[in-house]
């Protein structure tokens, strides 16, 4: 685990003074993004290694929603990974990326007709969200032509109601969670039973407890919970109706080092250790992890435009804030990340840390990706890394001030410290973002 911790603080080293000297980051282009290539594949290792098993057939996919950037779901798919998807966007990333229907999950709580409609004709599986969604896929299924049955796999989200975890926006099975069927409730788990039984193509069952905050504990007693459900259909159908069981994803992460912690192994080793039978072969496994295989493989690389101080606290004003770090920003406590202190040239700055803010370029008080942070004093000209800032940082932009959305890079260190980039996503153009504000439209006028 430390060797590994090691190269991915090496490999983060030579890319951000890489990027400087290629001219990727500087005043030209003063907020960029750095995603490391090798990490990447390598979390996607690891994930396959922490769930293979004899006679299992497991399919992981990747929350397109933590990265929603085509170049990053196209080497996900190199890496045997598929995607789950939540919107018709999101879908058509994915389709772009090349990845196969066979390996592509359609989850979302206000999925439209139209989106079922696709899903199932593309052969895409779909967990439907409520009771209303699932008498929506029974009227497609009637009216589909003769002879010509859709052959997605379908399954029905359940919510627990296992409880939530520190951050409350990211538990998805509390008591009055908006996303699945609550079986808890009353009458709903007899609504389920009698759902499966007089459905038998519906043939997944889906859950997936919380994300960032949510101890492992708590997400493994949400999969029991649907295990034993859906052991409690196939029971009463005779037969193994509930061929599949999609566990979502929402590892949280560690953002306090480079160690990754927890690992994918932990919380396989887990769900073995709890619920043996889920991998003795009878049901086929779905994840949809997304922060877990990203977060730690990507950089947000910004100049310092400003050093002042106020109050006696120095600050550096930087090109990176609540357009690129908007959870950190707005909810420091739950979202905080770690700050490099870069020089001018982009190597790691040394010397005596001075507790100082480092602000971002938005024009409101509160936008600090780091407030009273120890750091070597930051000047003007120099920058700042944002580190674990892989997942949703980048895909996710807040065009607060109509500031632009960053350019995005992949990386390779060759082996004589070399850095090789390729082009994620282009820096969005004065040109588009006029475009986007509407500038092609005539002004709006009064009319008598």
């Amino acid at each position: 685990m430390a060797g590994m911790t090691d190269e991915l603080g090496i490999r983060r080293g030579h890319a951000l003074r890489a990027a400087v000297e290629q001219g990727l980051a500087g005043e030209a282009e003063p907020v960029v993004g750095l995603l490391d290539i090798a990490g990447i594949a390598a979390s996607a290792t690891a994930l396959h290694a922490a769930f293979a098993t004899p006679g299992v057939t497991v399919t992981h996919t990747f929350a397109v929603k933590a990265a929603s950037l085509v170049p990053v779901l196209g080497l996900l798919a190199e890496c045997g990974l598929g995607a789950e998807v939540a919107s018709p966007g999101e879908l058509a990333l994915a389709r772009a990326a090349g990845i196969p229907a066979e390996r592509t999950v359609l989850d979302s709580p206000a999925k439209t007709l139209a989106e079922l409609r696709e899903a199932l004709e593309l052969g895409i599986a779909v967990n439907a969200d409520n009771p209303e969604e699932l008498a929506r896929i029974d009227r497609l299924r009637e009216s589909a032509p003769a002879g010509s049955p859709f052959a997605s796999p379908v399954g029905l989200r359940v919510n627990p109601q296992v409880g939530g975890g520190s951050i409350g926006a990211m538990s998805t099975a509390t008591a009055t969670s908006k996303f699945g069927v609550a079986l808890r409730d009353p009458g709903a788990l007899e609504w389920v039973l009698d759902a499966y039984a007089r459905r038998p193509w519906l043939n997944r069952l889906h859950t997936h407890t919380g994300s960032q905050g949510v101890p492992l504990e708590l997400m493994v007693a949400g999969v029991r919970a649907a295990y034993e459900l859906a052991e409690r259909i196939n029971a009463a159908a005779g037969r193994q109706q509930v061929t599949a069981l999609d566990i979502g994803g929402g590892l949280p992460v560690n953002f306090g080092s480079d160690a990754t912690v927890p690992s994918f192994a932990d919380y396989a080793d887990l769900l073995r250790a709890e619920i043996p039978g889920l991998f003795d072969g009878r049901y086929g496994i779905v994840t949809e992890f997304g922060r877990s295989l990203l977060a730690k493989n990507g950089t947000v690389l910004a100049r310092v435009e400003y050093a002042k101080s106020a109050g006696g606290r120095p600050i550096a004003v930087t090109h990176a804030g609540a357009q690129v770090a908007t959870r950190t920003v707005f909810v420091p406590d739950s979202w905080p990340i770690r700050v490099l202190a870069l020089d001018a040239e982009g190597a790691e700055k040394t010397g005596e840390p001075v507790v100082q803010d480092v602000a971002g370029p938005c024009c409101f008080a509160g936008d600090l990706v780091a407030k009273g942070r120890a750091l070597p004093l930051l000047e003007a000209g120099d920058h700042v890394a944002l580190l674990d800032t892989g997942a949703y940082y980048f895909s996710n932009h807040f065009a607060y001030n109509s500031l632009p959305r960053p350019a995005v890079y992949g990386y390779c260190v060759l082996p004589d410290g070399a850095v090789a980039f390729s082009p994620v996503r282009a820096a969005q153009t004065q040109e588009e973002l006029l475009a986007e504000s509407g500038a092609g439209f005539p002004s709006l006028r009064l009319r008598s």
